[in-house]
């Protein structure tokens, strides 16, 4: 199976990616900057690519595959300067809602646009990691005003994706990965990357199972949005 993983230089991107490597699959993954832990992987199943999903199509790095059967669009951000930018309704500003939307709403769009021949060619299936902090059922506390609506755009272009690709042979889900300890989930979250990478993995396989453009967490229980 050719794999492709965005944002796999850390965190629950990088989980995946040993995941798949693992069990003897070919990953690609696809990463703005290094990482200590992404350079200590040696496998020759390992391609990475050089891909900041702002832009339409990679800068660098190994090909891209002819055929995916697998994309897991993971790259995010919660702010564009990777710190704890203000996102409250008084002080979040027009910058860090159109640079969060760019990178986490469009980037996966960018990303299924470029490799969608591979997609079709190998009838595959598209993941896009979104958070339940998209789902406006679920919202009881407000604030966090450009990562929500980024993060709940991405589950409504998941339900289009999924609806305007099931004749031509390829699903689309999106998918909650839990909180989870990592840079971005901080040390209080409630779950580690390898109870996330093993939850998500069962989805991905499960995907057929679930309706077309589901939002569902990492445990496959499906989340109102």
């Amino acid at each position: 199976m050719n794999v492709v993983i965005t944002g796999a230089n850390r965190g629950v991107g990088l989980g995946l990616l040993r995941h798949y490597l693992a069990a003897g699959h070919q990953a690609w993954a696809c990463v703005r900057s290094d990482s200590k832990e992404l350079a200590r992987l040696k496998s020759d199943s390992l391609h990475l690519v050089r891909w900041d999903v702002r832009e339409a199509a990679p800068s660098g790095g190994a090909p891209l595959p002819e055929r995916v059967d697998l994309l897991i669009n993971n790259a995010g951000i919660w702010s564009a300067d990777g710190g704890e930018t203000a996102q409250g309704l008084e002080d979040v500003t027009d910058r860090t809602m159109q640079e969060v939307f760019d990178v986490d709403c469009i980037g996966p769009l960018r990303v299924v646009q470029h490799l969608l021949p591979a997609l079709l060619k190998a009838r595959g299936v598209i993941v896009n990691v979104s958070s339940q902090m998209g789902s406006s059922a679920d919202n009881t506390s407000g604030g966090s005003y450009a990562y929500r609506a980024a993060k709940a755009a991405l589950v409504i272009t998941t339900k289009s994706m999924a609806i305007d690709l099931a004749p031509r042979g390829v699903r689309a889900i999106a998918v909650h990965p839990g909180w989870v300890r990592t840079d971005m989930g901080g040390p209080d979250a409630r779950i580690d990357v390898d109870t996330s990478v093993a939850g998500l993995v069962k989805v991905f396989e499960a995907v057929s199972s679930y309706p077309l453009g589901a939002f569902v967490a990492y445990d496959g229980t499906q989340i109102p949005f």
